[in-house]
């Protein structure tokens, strides 16, 4: 799909000469995605593979929540086993695929599937909230619109030691091109931080990783990037840290694999700035937020609800 049918067209042609081609007409549901046309652009909905899920999980007249985490600190009380961890796994694995067009349940997905290989009944509460959070918001998904910029810019964010089992640092990334999103992550760090910078610092270097890929793709497929992407980052000593070696000695017990990103901003091929925590859209993908904040983050990263044109 594109908005010039000329190039499209032309495209298929090439490809009709290598492999065998059949048009289909125009792409309305594929691999359990349905685009839903809207006068602004395209919608990429999954609310058939939602209400396959709820059907699953016996709960399609739950009483809606509007997060899918609470942001309430949890109760301590004795860990009890769920009592069917493979009913368990199947729904926290079919949530993964919701990922697809709903980056908004990226964090809570991430938690639940964080305890696949012994659930306890904690656990099942938390996605029974992602299920009734779900319940709430069938009609949204992901909305792509024709974009006049093709600038790359990114947003980085970790909660540090925020994993109150092993303090390990939770990290995410939202990528844009143009007005568009067009990858997230959120994934909990591999090593423990011994600071918020170099918890941070770990999550630009993620983050870089990704941004490089895209723009290899992109000229492979001759969209030239004219400026260098932007990373944002609302920690000022990873923004330091990533343009300034003078913090050698804080940081000699950091791996050698994350200072890639200080090579990238040294060779002009990005450029990190700071950002505040109030902007930082990543910021959905590592805590638990209020309604308020969440709505509104979610928002940014284009998650809307389906409209459908006249």
């Amino acid at each position: 799909m594109g908005s010039d049918s000329n190039r499209v067209a032309a495209l298929v042609s090439k490809w009709a000469l290598e492999f065998k081609v059949r048009y289909m007409g125009v792409s309305s549901f594929f691999l359990r995605i349905e685009t839903v046309q809207l006068a602004t652009g395209l919608l990429l909905s999954q609310q058939r593979y939602l209400k396959d899920i709820l059907k699953r999980a016996g709960m399609v007249d739950c009483k809606p929540v509007a997060t899918p985490v609470s942001s309430a600190k949890p109760v301590e009380g004795p860990v009890v086993p769920y009592a069917d961890p493979t009913h368990y796994r199947s729904l926290a694995g079919a949530l993964q695929y919701l990922t697809v067009t709903r980056p908004d349940l990226s964090y809570a997905v991430n938690r639940l599937c964080q305890h696949m290989h012994a659930p306890t009944t904690a656990d099942w509460a938390g996605l029974k909230r992602v299920l009734r959070y779900v319940n709430g918001t069938l009609n949204l998904g992901l909305h792509i619109s024709c974009s006049e910029s093709l600038d790359i810019h990114a947003y980085s964010d970790s909660d540090w030691a925020g994993n109150p089992d092993d303090r390990k640092s939770t990290s995410g990334f939202a990528v844009f091109l143009g007005k568009n999103l067009k990858s997230w992550v959120c994934r909990k760090q591999q090593t423990v931080a011994r600071s918020s910078t170099e918890a941070e610092y770990k999550g630009l270097a993620d983050v870089s990783v990704e941004v490089t890929w895209l723009v290899s793709l992109m000229q492979e497929m001759e969209f030239p990037v004219i400026s260098a992407p932007k990373l944002w980052c609302d920690n000022l000593g990873a923004t330091y840290l990533c343009a300034n070696p003078v913090f050698h000695a804080r940081t000699k017990h950091i791996e050698i694999d994350y200072h890639f990103v200080r090579d990238k901003v040294a060779k002009n091929e990005l450029q990190v700035h700071f950002i505040s925590t109030k902007d930082q859209i990543a910021d959905i993908f590592t805590k638990p937020l209020s309604s308020l904040r969440f709505n509104t983050l979610r928002h940014k990263l284009n998650v809307l609800a389906s409209q459908p044109c006249a």
